[in-house]
């Protein structure tokens, strides 16, 4: 799978807030204080502890923001796998922009390569299957496309972007219908050719009932693997199978073994853990 990073006009606006956030009115009265404005110096991004690199990107346009002058370089690309203590960048120049872009680089850097590094371990955990582990859209807000992609980075694939990506009929969808059948009819007589459909299910007998009417696919909902397993042999390759809910590196080579075609994990977005990266500057 190709790794494509979202394209400057969506990761611009995002570095822009970050730096507005910190910077405040008065800027960076810290460094002002004490450091030279000649100062100059190279400092390393070094890892703390192993993981999956997400987000050089958006650190090397923190940099840029601050101070084009900086000279950010690249030792080890998004979605490499690095050791704790291993080089993944430089920058140099002032040191002073340096010390005022440092957090924010951080900040998403250590956010994005924990949610690629995450992904990864999942991904490892249902090698030998054909379930593709996908993010959902638990991501936090303005972040989302970036975490989407820090997700592709720990060699996941992604769910839908948003409300107008595709037809995904929740429970509270069916509810409001009147039924698992209603509500397909619906879906189908109001959207576009080209758009999906996906209903969520929590029984086999709501699933028998959506396929008597032919979405794309079914979302599993809940479901034990054994349960999963059996929903996969009624589907009978009519539509593509995922399954959600309760995933967690303990269970989810059990969820692969069902058959399901797609595991999805809303904590890859939510709840992953920082990489803990650091930012050395020569003593």
């Amino acid at each position: 799978m190709t790794l494509t990073p979202p394209p400057r006009v969506i990761l611009e606006p995002l570095v822009r807030t970050a730096l507005i956030e910190d910077l405040g009115l008065a800027g960076d009265l810290t460094t002002n204080a004490i450091v030279p404005a000649d100062a100059e110096t190279t400092a390393r991004f070094v890892t703390r502890k192993a993981g999956i690199v997400a987000g050089l990107d958006l650190a090397a346009l923190t940099f840029q923001l601050v101070d084009p002058a900086l000279a950010f370089s690249v030792a080890v690309p998004d979605g490499a796998r690095v050791a704790a203590g291993e080089t993944i960048a430089t920058v140099s120049g002032r040191a002073a922009s340096i010390l005022v872009a440092e957090r924010v680089a951080l900040n998403f850097l250590g956010h994005l390569s924990g949610i690629a590094t995450a992904t990864a371990h999942f991904v490892a955990a249902v090698e030998g299957h054909k379930a593709q582990i996908v993010c959902t859209r638990k991501t936090t807000p303005g972040l989302r496309a970036v975490e989407k992609y820090a997700v592709r980075a720990g060699g996941g694939h992604n769910h839908r972007f948003g409300l107008d990506d595709a037809v995904l009929i929740k429970d509270n969808h069916i509810a409001i219908a009147g039924g698992v059948g209603e509500a397909l009819r619906r879906a189908k007589q109001n959207v576009g050719h080209l758009v999906k459909i996906e209903i969520e299910v929590d029984s086999l007998a709501q699933l028998r009932a959506a396929l008597a009417e032919k979405p794309d696919a079914v979302l599993l909902d809940n479901m034990s693997p054994a349960q999963l397993a059996e929903a996969v042999e009624i589907v009978g390759g009519r539509a593509l199978t995922e399954a959600s809910g309760g995933v967690s590196l303990d269970n989810v080579a059990r969820i692969a073994a069902s058959g399901v075609d797609l595991i999805s994990i809303g904590w890859l977005t939510h709840s992953a853990p920082v990489l803990d990266i650091g930012l050395d500057f020569p003593a």
